[in-house]
């Protein structure tokens, strides 16, 4: 097997809690860190949300395994973020036998 050609820097982010300053709370993202990753499109999709059309784009980012519980070991529930773009992870499996890289199915969505 190949390895994957990390050539992207992804900012790991979870969701987060976030003081508003009023004594409540306004939900947030947190960055875990720095992650190079290898990023392959998939299969996209216009569907429409509230009357607007969305672009939506599945990949495959591939980023060097972690430990489990580790900090910066994508989960679902996380997202990536390269400058604009946003990508919402929705799982996470091992790419190898060895457990060397970790394929997180991802989806980005764009209003049109």
């Amino acid at each position: 097997m190949n390895a994957p050609r990390l050539n992207r820097q992804l900012v790991l982010e979870a969701p987060d809690v976030l003081s508003d300053g009023a004594g409540g709370y306004v939900k947030g993202w947190a960055p875990l860190g720095v992650l190079w990753a290898d990023v392959r499109a998939g299969s996209g999709r216009e569907t429409a949300q509230s009357g607007a059309p969305v672009s939506r784009v599945a990949y495959r980012v591939v980023v060097r395994a972690a430990p489990v519980g580790h900090a910066q070991r994508p989960a679902a529930q996380q997202r990536f973020r390269e400058g604009a773009r946003i990508f919402t992870i929705e799982a996470v499996a091992e790419h190898d036998p060895e457990g060397r890289y970790l394929t997180c199915f991802v989806q980005e969505e764009q209003v049109v």
